[in-house]
This record gives C-alpha cells, sequence and structure tokens, in this order.
C-alpha cells in the first residue's frame, strides 16, 4: 500500500511538472526582415508592419491576441472578487470641486452607476444644482465624453469639447447655458487646446491642427494653428491669429487679460516646461517678445490694474513668483515671493493673497501672502496629503479645496479667506470601505547611487506583511509630472485582496523641483530605471514581500518604466504589467504627438540621444536567453498619444524571444484611447482583469 501511495504521488508530481513545463503556443506574429542602419548601428525591426495598426492584418493580430489572452485572464477568483468589490464601491456619490463664474457654481457629478459624470449648475447658493451637460447621452456605450470646458464671462455660454473613443482629437461645440440649446457653432481638428473667451464674449481663441491627409489616429501632428472663433459663425471663417510654419513643432497658447485689451502669447517647444512670452498690449497691435528665450518656466496668474503675476522657474527651480509692471509703454520684472526650499506645486490668487501650495516631501503645505509678498499664514490643514482647489477670482472671499491621500476619499472644504476658517462642504463615502482600517507611512530609500527616493506604502492596518505578501509597485518618472498621495478604487480593491501597494517617487518627476526632473531626464534617464528597481530590493529587504510576489504597474512613461526596469532585473519581479507604454524610443517620434517627448527623451537623429535611447529601449533590449517575468502588456486600439503600436511590436518580439513558461500577453482594449474618458464599465473591467491575473500569478 505504501509502495502504491508513493507511485501515485510520484506520477501525480511527474504530470504536474510535465504540464507546467509545456511550451506557450502564442498566436503567430509574421516576421518580415526589415534593417537599418543608424549612426552606425545595424538595427532590426521585423514587427514594423505593425505600425499600420489599423490594417486588416493588424486587426486580425489584434483579435488572435486578446483571444490568447482572454485565456489567462478572464477567469480566476480574484477577478470576480475585485469586480464584485469595485462595483460595490463604486457605486457612490462623487462630485469635483465646485467652481464660480458670475453667481453660477459649477461642478461635476456622479451618482456610482453614470459611465460618464454629469456637468452640473448651480445658479445661485439657494437653488437646486441641475444637469448641464450629460455626456452619457453622446453614446450607448459611454464611449463618447466631455473633454475640456469654458464658461464665458459672463456665465451665459459654454465651449465644450468632445473626444470620440478616448482619441486625444477634440471637436469643440456651443451651449447656451440658460435654455440648453446647443449652438450650430461646431470646431474640429483641435487637441490639447483649451478655449480662452474674449473679454467681451464674442467668442474664443482655441489651437487646431489642418485635417490629417492619412490615418488620424497616427499621422504626425505639426504646425498648429492658434484661431478665433466668432460665435455664430462657421469654422472656415475663423481668425487665424498665430502659427509659425518655420517652427512647426512650437506649441502656443493665449491668455485673455482679464478688463483690459492685453493678451498673452505663450510659446514653447514639446513637452519642455520652459516657454517664450510675448504681449499684445491692445487689439490687432504687435505681439512684444518679454520673455524671448527659453530659459524658465513662466506661467500668468493673474493681474490688477498695470501689474502682471507669473510663476516662474528662471534662476529658481522649486519656483518663485514675480510681477511684470507695466509702466508707460515699459516693462519692468521684481521678484515678489523669493524661492523656498520646497517646490511650488500650484499659485492662486484670491482675496487679494497668494495661496501657494508647496510639495514638502510629497505633502502638500499651503502658505497665503499678501500681494506684496508678506508672509501671512500657514494653513491648518485637516489632514496630511494632497490639497488641490482655491480656485476664484482676485476679489472673490471663498473657494474649495480638496484633500486626499493614499487611505483617504476625497474630502472638499469651503473656505473663509479673510480669516483662514473652513467647513467640510462634501466627502466621499464608499460603501463597505472605511479608511481606519487602512494605514500609509512614507519612507525613504536609498537608489543605486545612493539618492534618497520617497515611496509610499499603505495597506490594512491589520494586514501580516512578510515575503509571501503581494506586493504591488507602482511608478512614472518623467514630464516633471509629481505622483502624489491620492486616493484610487484601484489601488483600495488591491489592498483589499490582502496587499501592499507601493509608490516610489522617482527622479524625473516634479516632486523636489526642476532639480528632480533633470536628474530623470535625456542623458539621466537610467536613474529612474535604477530608483524603481531599487524599490523593489528596499521592499524586500524589509520583508515586505519577495521577487515571487511582486507586480510593478505603470502607465505611458510609467509602462516605459515598468518594461525597462523588468529587461534590466528579470529576477526582481513575479509580473510586470506596462500599460500604453513608449516601447520603442527609436521610432516614439514618428507618431502624433511624440516628437514632443524629445525634450524629456531626447533625439534619435542626434547620435550621443539615439546610444542614450538604444540603451534602455525595451523593444531594442530584449535577449534571447533570459527567462523574464510573466508580463501583461496593455493598449487601446484608439490611443493616439502613444500609439499602440509600441505595445503590439514589443509584444511579438517578447513572445518570440521568451526563454521559458512565463506567459507573454497583451490585453487590447477596444474603443478606447490613452485613458481620458474610459466610461465606468470598462475601468471597472480592466481593473479586475489585470489586478486579478496578477493576483492570480502571484498566488501560484
Amino acid at each position: 500500500m505504501y509502495k502504491n501511495t508513493l507511485y501515485l504521488l510520484l506520477l501525480i508530481s511527474l504530470i504536474s511538472c510535465s504540464s507546467s513545463g509545456e511550451d506557450i503556443n502564442y498566436p503567430e506574429s509574421k516576421k518580415i526582415s526589415f534593417k537599418e542602419n543608424l549612426h552606425g548601428y545595424e538595427i532590426t525591426d521585423d514587427y514594423r508592419w505593425l505600425e499600420d495598426f489599423t490594417s486588416d492584418e493588424s486587426i486580425d493580430w489584434i483579435t488572435r491576441q486578446n483571444e490568447f489572452t482572454k485565456k489567462y485572464i478572464e477567469k480566476n477568483k480574484y477577478k470576480k472578487d475585485l469586480e464584485n468589490y469595485l462595483n460595490q464601491i463604486w457605486e457612490s456619490e462623487s462630485i469635483s470641486i465646485p467652481y464660480k463664474v458670475e453667481d453660477k457654481t459649477f461642478f461635476y457629478f456622479n451618482d456610482g452607476s453614470f459611465q460618464q459624470s454629469k456637468l452640473m449648475i448651480q445658479d445661485c447658493e439657494a437653488c437646486e444644482p441641475k444637469v448641464l451637460i450629460d455626456p452619457n447621452e453622446f453614446s450607448e456605450d459611454g464611449t463618447v465624453s466631455l473633454g475640456g470646458t469654458s464658461i464665458s464671462n459672463d456665465a451665459s455660454l459654454i465651449a465644450y469639447s468632445i473626444s470620440d473613443g478616448g482619441s486625444d482629437w477634440r471637436t469643440w461645440k456651443v451651449m447656451n447655458i440658460e435654455t440648453g440649446e446647443v449652438l450650430d457653432d461646431e470646431l474640429k481638428w483641435a487637441k490639447f487646446s483649451g478655449a480662452s473667451w474674449e473679454n467681451d464674449d464674442s467668442g474664443f481663441f482655441y489651437r487646431r491642427y489642418e485635417e490629417p491627409d492619412g490615418e488620424l489616429l497616427k499621422e504626425l501632428n505639426e504646425s498648429p494653428k492658434l484661431m478665433f472663433h466668432k460665435i455664430g459663425t462657421n469654422q472656415s471663417e475663423d481668425e487665424l491669429i498665430y502659427e509659425n510654419p518655420d517652427n512647426p513643432r512650437w506649441g502656443f497658447g493665449i491668455t485673455v487679460i482679464k478688463d483690459s485689451e492685453m493678451k498673452l502669447l505663450s510659446i514653447s517647444e514639446g513637452t519642455d516646461d520652459r516657454n517664450k512670452l510675448y504681449l499684445q498690449m491692445s487689439k490687432n497691435s504687435k505681439f512684444i517678445p518679454v520673455i524671448d528665450e527659453l530659459i524658465g518656466t513662466y506661467s500668468f496668474i493673474d493681474s490688477k490694474d498695470n501689474i502682471l503675476w507669473f510663476y516662474t522657474t528662471e534662476g529658481a527651480p522649486n519656483g518663485k513668483i514675480v510681477n511684470l509692471e507695466i509702466k508707460n509703454g515699459s516693462f519692468v520684472w521684481n521678484e515678489v515671493i523669493a524661492e523656498s526650499k520646497n517646490a511650488i506645486r500650484s499659485v492662486n490668487i484670491i482675496n487679494d493673497s497668494f495661496v501657494i501650495n508647496y510639495l514638502e516631501d510629497t505633502f502638500s503645505q499651503i502658505s497665503v501672502f499678501n500681494l506684496s509678498g508678506e508672509f501671512i499664514s500657514k494653513l491648518s490643514l485637516p489632514k496630511q496629503g494632497t490639497i488641490s482647489g482655491f480656485s476664484g477670482g482676485i476679489e472673490d472671499t471663498t473657494s474649495f479645496f480638496a484633500v486626499t491621500n493614499y487611505v483617504t476619499p476625497r474630502e472638499i472644504y469651503k473656505i473663509d479667506l479673510t480669516d483662514l476658517s473652513f467647513e467640510l462642504f462634501w466627502k466621499e463615502e464608499l460603501v463597505g470601505y472605511d479608511s481606519s482600517d487602512y494605514v500609509s507611512r512614507l519612507e525613504f530609500y536609498p537608489s543605486k547611487d545612493g539618492t534618497q527616493i520617497p515611496i509610499h506604502i499603505s495597506h490594512k492596518k491589520d494586514l501580516e506583511i512578510d515575503e509571501n505578501t503581494p506586493l504591488l509597485i507602482y511608478g512614472y518618472g518623467g514630464f516633471n509630472i509629481s505622483i502624489l498621495p491620492n486616493f484610487s478604487k484601484s489601488q483600495t480593491a488591491w489592498k483589499n485582496q490582502n496587499g501592499v501597494y507601493a509608490v516610489a517617487n522617482l527622479r524625473g518627476g516634479a516632486e523636489y523641483g526642476d532639480a528632480w526632473h533633470e536628474a530623470g531626464m535625456l542623458l539621466n534617464k537610467q536613474n529612474v530605471f535604477d530608483d524603481f528597481a531599487y524599490a523593489a530590493k528596499f521592499l524586500h529587504s524589509k520583508k515586505i514581500g519577495s521577487p515571487s510576489t511582486t507586480a510593478i504597474d505603470g502607465r505611458s512613461n510609467g509602462g516605459l518604466l515598468v518594461a525597462a526596469t523588468m529587461l534590466q532585473n528579470p529576477d526582481l519581479y513575479k509580473i510586470a504589467i506596462p500599460q500604453v507604454g513608449v516601447l520603442d524610443m527609436l521610432r516614439f517620434n514618428k507618431f502624433t504627438i511624440g516628437w514632443a517627448w524629445e525634450s524629456d527623451y531626447g533625439s534619435s537623429d542626434i547620435k550621443n540621444e539615439f546610444e542614450n535611447l538604444l540603451a534602455y529601449s525595451p523593444l531594442h533590449n530584449i535577449k534571447s536567453d533570459v527567462c523574464y517575468p510573466t508580463t501583461l502588456i496593455t493598449t487601446a486600439s484608439r490611443d493616439d498619444r502613444v500609439v499602440p503600436s509600441h505595445s503590439f511590436k514589443f509584444a511579438a518580439k517578447l513572445q518570440e524571444l521568451q526563454s521559458c513558461n512565463n506567459p507573454i500577453l497583451i490585453r487590447v482594449e477596444d474603443r478606447a484611447g490613452h485613458g481620458a474618458g474610459t466610461p465606468k464599465d470598462k475601468r471597472i473591467n480592466q481593473i479586475s482583469e489585470i489586478y486579478g491575473y496578477a493576483l492570480n500569478v502571484i498566488s501560484s
């Protein structure tokens, strides 16, 4: 009996080993040999045909890959649990921070069941809010969304943009706020543009491109035009305000100075935060250069009489406040509030005071100064976390602000700026969620070169953490963008499954000003990948998870981060999730707006920058003799910011060269783009499938 039992156990063991060792039969990805010589390096790109991502061949490839991926991610116990939990906590009311124009108050509202939040209007403080724009009526499936909005100065009209299926292309429309009538005005081919109303509300300024000749989701976008649209006219009659065909990669925006004829023209190159500044003193006069070089960021705050206030980083990496005084046709610059040891996140002028949001180790600190720059007070905050809001006019005495952190859903407060007193206006309450059941803490760890990197670690309060605990590490690290404490339903769903969620504040962001950004851009980009890898090493050293329980996640530039770090450190992680990532660093500048990222990445046309890009480009650093972690790549069919061919080519090549049986999967969302405007049901399904699969891989 003993021998029979032993034989049976050995047989089961052998069958189990044999099953797990079976080769994975991936969907076929056709290879078309392609080689080119760049700066003396031979570059192969056998999956370049997938760059034509709307072709019949590519669509067939997407269909087969999605069907293959579904076998792995559609059904497991974690997916169902996550889906149920997300549906539960999503069924709660949420609103945005209210803002006022004239006597009307505007805010977004969702009762938890809407695919898209509705824009609400409240005509007076005692009036009942009512729906102004309901984007759920734009389409049956919720994939046509509301983009930007702009209220006219007298609050009689609203210009609003619409995005179809997540695309960055916008169509602007105009509504009469009083009657709800949508006017005939329709402005097409706008992208990355707001609407700036003329002081007399006769029309607004916006930025547009020429209609693409080819595929609108991938054609290069250059040579924008700054236009003025007069209400009640056809777009073909719009007035050209500014263009610069000699510099097709310049971007520009206009600011109308209230109660004057002055206008500010800001000109920038790509995603570089530095800008040139030109001033028009009166209608039809020329724009006069006041800052004619890229020497720093100059962001307009507000004005009063002949004084214009700006936030700038010129000579101040953490930011400072200056003003431009116009005296008898001459311009005089004055420093108002000097640079601090902490970086400035935002500045508002309200109640004749500056309200400045400083970042102190990623947490907001609010300080108030008078218009002469004299310190008045530091605001005593209701919670430690991220503060946003304080919109309003220079003479307003009340405003709203919101606070959130990794365990606290958003709370909105109404503040009296005359004495800095505030009261709770609204708080998000999720069914079945109690913030006191969770904890979050900030720690610091040394990166490869010894730089101290902040990391936020959050989880259930009573969770027993060890090497077997599921750990998800999130990062971004680029474009001067700060990843600050913020409550997220997706993070909470992971933590509810007894996982630890960690966010590393990598170099390349803005958490510590321009110096922090510069330490993670261009030829310093490798610092970001090192920072991210050392986050996992630090957590593992604290027995918070282990390589066998760790998932890494990031989107866009964060997708690049995840893919590059995983390729460089394949033994650190169980599963990698590069989402909508920039993965071909030699060709990112060939599609739509990708050229704009050269300010952060560099250009493959310049040899030393090309060599730097080649050294970490995910597509070009996959090796055939390495066992990579399970990888779930995600993208969307209508992502015209980071085009999906980045993910397609990376998936095909990684499937080809993977040397072990850790699956390489790609999930392609239909009728969605880079992320903005994704309807509720799609978001819940995405989160539950992606995180459910990650937890399933870790548990197995």
